[in-house]
C-alpha cells in the first residue's frame, strides 16, 4: 500500500449525514428542543432544524467539529447551542428533551484528516481521539501488554487473528516504537492474508477496536442511552444510527429491556407485574438505507436506525452486561 501523503485539508468532501431522511421521517412532526450528540459535520442538527425544530442542543467532543462549523451555524442564530462534551453526560446539559438523536459511525472529517490517525488510508500520526486529549492509539499500541492488546481487537474488532497481530506488535515495539497509522497497517496486514478483490482491507477491524478502545465507544454509548432515558421528556423522541453489529445489539438490547421486553418466556411460570416500560419502541426491525442512498452514500450500506419514544415511567438503571457490551480487563 502505498503511503499517502499527510494532509489536513478542511475543503474534502462534506459528510453526508446517513439515514437522515428516515429519521426525519419517523420522528414527523419535529417540533421542541433536541439534542445531537454526535454533531460532526451538522448534518443532523441542520435536518432537524430545517424540518421544524425550535433549538438543537448540539454536543461533541471534537473541538474541531465546532470550528468547521462556524461558518453556516450563524444562520440559525440562537436555535443552535452549541455544547463541547460527551452525550454520555446529555442529562447535565439539558432536561425535558423532545427528542435526541446519536450517530455512532465516525465523521468523514475526522477520517479524512490525516493528523488525527484514524485511517490508514492516508499516513499520519497513531492517534485516533476524538476529543484530541488522553492516552492515544500509539499509547496503547506501544504500552499495553500483549494481551490486553489481543483482546481489544477481538472483543472490539472481533479480529480472530488477534493474538497473532498483538504478538506481531510487541515484537516490532520492541525494535522501535510503532508511531503512523501506515507503520500499524502494514503489520497487521503481513500477519493476514491478502485481501481479495471487494474484501474490505486486513487493517480495518483493527484500526475499529483501536479506536472503540481509545474513545471508550461502548462505554459512552452504554452511559448515553441512560442518560437519553434521563434527559428526555415524556413522549420525547431517541433515535439512534449504528454502523456495525455491536453497537446494533447494544441498543436493540436496551430498547427491549426499556420497552417491557425480554421477560421470561415460560408460559408455565407465574405471572410476575412488571414495571411500566420506559420506552415504545416504533419498530422491532431496525431501518436501514433504501437504495437511492446506497446509491449516493456507500458509507450507509451497513448503517441501522432504530426509534424509541419516551414513556412517563421513572428512569433506572441497566446492567452493561446483558447489553452485551464487550469488555477488556486491564484497559
Amino acid at each position: 500500500m502505498a503511503a499517502a501523503a499527510p494532509t489536513s485539508d478542511k475543503d474534502a468532501a462534506p459528510h453526508t449525514p446517513v439515514l437522515l431522511r428516515p429519521i426525519l421521517e419517523a420522528v414527523a412532526p419535529v417540533e421542541g428542543v433536541w439534542l445531537d450528540g454526535t454533531f460532526g459535520a451538522g448534518g443532523y442538527t441542520r435536518g432537524l432544524l430545517d424540518a421544524g425544530a425550535a433549538r438543537v442542543i448540539a454536543v461533541d467532543r471534537d473541538p474541531l467539529a465546532f470550528e468547521m462549523a462556524a461558518d453556516w451555524v450563524g444562520d440559525y442564530g440562537d436555535r443552535i447551542v452549541m455544547q463541547q462534551g460527551v452525550f454520555s453526560k446529555m442529562d447535565e446539559y439539558a432536561q425535558d428533551l423532545d427528542g435526541v438523536v446519536l450517530d455512532l459511525g465516525v465523521s468523514s472529517m475526522q477520517l479524512d484528516i490525516a493528523e488525527r490517525g484514524f485511517s490508514f488510508m492516508r499516513d499520519g500520526p497513531l492517534d485516533m481521539r476524538m476529543s484530541q486529549d488522553g492516552p492515544s492509539a500509539a499509547d496503547i499500541v506501544n504500552g499495553a501488554d500483549e494481551d490486553v492488546i489481543a483482546s481489544i481487537l477481538f472483543q472490539f474488532g472481533e479480529e480472530r487473528a488477534s493474538r497473532r497481530i498483538a504478538k506481531a506488535i510487541v515484537r516490532a515495539r520492541d525494535e522501535a516504537p510503532i508511531k503512523t497509522t501506515l507503520e500499524l497497517a502494514r503489520l497487521v496486514e503481513g500477519c493476514l492474508p491478502r485481501s481479495k478483490p471487494g474484501q474490505s482491507h486486513p487493517a480495518t477491524r483493527s484500526f475499529q477496536a483501536l479506536r472503540i478502545a481509545v474513545n471508550d465507544e461502548y462505554g459512552e454509548l452504554f452511559q448515553g442511552l441512560m442518560a437519553a432515558e434521563r434527559a428526555l421528556k415524556p413522549s420525547g423522541q431517541l433515535a439512534v444510527v449504528t454502523f456495525h453489529s455491536v453497537e446494533d445489539r447494544m441498543v436493540k438490547r436496551f430498547l427491549t429491556a426499556r420497552s417491557g421486553g425480554g421477560g421470561n418466556a415460560n408460559r408455565f411460570a407465574p405471572e410476575v407485574e412488571r414495571a411500566k416500560p420506559q420506552f415504545d419502541v416504533k419498530k422491532r426491525k431496525a431501518i436501514g438505507p433504501d437504495a437511492q442512498e446506497l446509491a449516493e452514500n456507500p458509507r450507509s450500506r451497513s448503517a441501522k436506525l432504530r426509534v424509541a419514544i419516551r414513556t412517563d415511567a421513572p428512569s433506572g438503571a441497566v446492567d452493561a452486561k446483558s447489553l452485551g457490551m464487550p469488555m477488556v480487563k486491564g484497559l
